[in-house]
């Protein structure tokens, strides 16, 4: 049963997970596909430089939802047969995030997996997902990557189920692999960063969207 329970989450997540905000709001709002648009990622990031700020709320209200829905469940499942809730949440977050980045929809061609843990890292720990977020704040609000923000508030996520006692062995291994997925599908955005070419994050005025 903890075998088929983990298999039905996880395939529950994933099909879920790969439901992409950025494709979906550009084709059916602007009739455009934003993986033919500046980097080619459908993520938030690459949606906002693209078109704007005029429906960037479809974009976060779609991947917050595809990433709360198979959390919860996996969350309300993992509690009822295990009282494992934590873990059900962390795991159905991974699962959610490989969605994500590699969904069958579309090819296995998907974002970055940012909005994903930023949004269920609320069902893990209220007090994990302030500290990330701020940590995140500031290395933006600092450097203007919102690569590089979002790559070391990452890093704090298994250190914080660690140092909180939010969570074990168990939780930790499958935070780390989260980790690991988020800075992989930033592999790119590292050796720009090196190379200094990575592009700041910048506001764009109403006439340019």
């Amino acid at each position: 049963m903890f075998i088929l329970l983990h298999v039905f989450v996880a395939v529950l997540a994933y099909l879920i997970g790969g439901i992409n905000g950025a494709i979906i709001t550009s084709k059916y709002f602007y009739k455009k596909d934003i993986r033919q648009y500046g980097s080619g990622n459908p993520g938030l990031t690459n949606f906002y430089r693209v078109f704007g700020k005029r429906a960037v709320t479809g974009v976060i209200l779609i991947d917050m939802l595809k990433t709360i829905v198979p959390v919860v469940i996996g969350r309300v499942l993992f509690r009822n047969f295990y009282d494992m809730e934590v873990y059900g949440s962390i795991f159905a977050g991974l699962c959610v995030m490989l969605g994500h980045s590699y969904p069958v929809y579309y090819g296995f061609q998907g974002g970055k997996t940012v909005m994903a843990i930023g949004t269920f890292v609320f069902f893990v720990d209220w007090r994990l997902a302030l500290i990330a977020w701020g940590v995140f704040l500031v290395v933006f609000a600092v450097t203007r990557y919102v690569s590089l923000g979002a790559m070391i508030a990452a890093l704090t996520y298994p250190i914080l189920i660690y140092a909180l006692g939010i969570g074990g062995t168990r939780e930790i291994i499958v935070s780390v692999l989260s980790v690991l997925l988020l800075v992989f599908r930033h592999r790119d955005n590292i050796r720009r960063l090196i190379n200094g070419t990575e592009s700041k994050f910048r506001i764009k005025k109403d006439d340019e969207s």
